[in-house]
């Protein structure tokens, strides 16, 4: 009898292990504190408005502030993935943050889903980035839309001033291979750190240089430096900025000195002017209410791109769940699987549709071309 019932609890007890391991655990790193919390705050807001149950699991968050420091942006990492053995991770919220965990991601065989702005985390495609998904716009995408704008308005040349690390560097290769197809040429280049107070010096070379536009590439608050203060100095000339400045706070920040500045953004941005006939409009406002209700504000895009990395599990989890349980390398493979199947599923940034070569997904629908009129957003012209 006693024999029984030890036999009877070990059973009891495999199963309710093998069904908490079942529970899907997804790992969330967002940068809510430092340099890059303006980016980082909505995205950590967006996590309880993420689907709780998927495919008949329940879905665990278990998220970290990394304090926009790619150090502990690897060390949360890794603890996610060897004390928590999370199912996919989530995150982080900035391009150097998510370079610096490329290598332990893909030894771990981890999907994650990054919402940054670099289009390195996902390309050149090899072995290592396989693993990596992107849930923002690709910089050439964006680059695309502003250098045709600018040929259009005959701007000829043009000064750079980006960050100095990755969001930097790749937006200064694709801006340089957008402006020479058509026929712009980069006459000053710069660039700056994000946690800078003074541009000074950067600000005059390009004044002397005397372009046609400025282009400035930065993620976040860190945006809005250079252009106040080549104004300041008296540069003349329109702005351009990436989709790294596609948030309300770039407006509050600048004021008027911002007013006029071209954008690469998303539906998120300008969702009542776009035409009902963008599938990403409703997944755009609804999420955008959800947000509101809950935290009393409007998010900015930054966390759009983690309510898209929410979409994207709710489609691909159930096909990974045909083939394997949570808690293994067999499911993760799975789901890396499924993701580089989904097609035409409508997000708040754009449609997705993901390859095995093409682990961002967005085309032209993802990006609308944005102005700074009175103090809002508003679709350029």
């Amino acid at each position: 009898m006693q024999l029984k019932k030890t036999l009877f609890a070990l059973i009891a007890g495999l199963a309710f292990a093998a069904s908490a391991h079942a529970q899907l655990k997804v790992g969330v790193v967002s940068s809510a504190t430092g340099p890059v919390s303006l980016i980082g705050i909505p995205q950590k807001n967006t996590v309880p408005l993420m689907p709780k149950e998927i495919g008949g699991q329940k879905v665990e968050y278990i998220t970290f502030d990394d304090g926009s420091d790619p150090s502990n942006t690897v060390t949360v990492v890794k603890k996610l993935i060897s004390e928590e053995k999370i199912d996919v991770l989530v995150g982080p919220s900035s391009s150097p943050n998510a370079m610096a965990i490329l290598d332990f991601v893909a030894e771990a065989k981890l999907p994650t889903l990054a919402p940054v702005g670099t289009i390195a985390i996902v390309l050149p495609m090899d072995e290592k980035r396989r693993w990596v998904f992107k849930t923002t716009q690709n910089d050439g995408l964006v680059a695309d839309k502003l250098f045709d704008h600018m040929k259009a308005n005959g701007v000829k040349t043009i000064g750079f001033i980006g960050t100095g690390d990755t969001f930097g560097e790749t937006w200064f290769k694709v801006a340089s291979d957008a402006a020479k197809a058509r026929g712009i040429e980069i006459i000053a280049n710069e660039r700056f750190k994000r946690p800078d107070t003074s541009v000074t010096g950067q600000a005059l070379r390009i004044l002397s240089a005397k372009p046609d536009a400025v282009l400035v590439a930065a993620p976040g608050g860190p945006a809005v430096l250079p252009q106040v203060t080549l104004t300041d100095i008296n540069y003349k000339g329109p702005f351009y900025q990436t989709h790294g400045a596609a948030l309300n706070e770039f407006i509050k920040l600048g004021g008027k000195k911002i007013e006029g500045t071209i954008l690469g953004g998303s539906v998120m941005l300008v969702p009542n002017d776009v035409p009902d006939s963008n599938p990403a409009k409703k997944v755009a406002l609804d999420y955008i209410n959800a947000y509101k209700a809950m935290h009393g504000t409007e998010p900015a895009t930054f966390g759009g791109n983690m309510m898209d990395a929410g979409i994207l599990l709710e489609k691909a989890v159930p096909e990974a769940l045909k083939v394997a349980k949570p808690g293994t390398e067999a499911f993760r493979v799975a789901l890396r699987d499924a993701l580089e199947n989904i097609k035409e599923v409508p997000g708040t940034q754009g449609i997705y549709n993901m390859t095995p070569q093409d682990h961002s997904g967005f085309d032209h629908r993802g990006v609308e071309l944005v102005t700074v009129k009175d103090g809002t957003w508003a679709l350029a012209k």
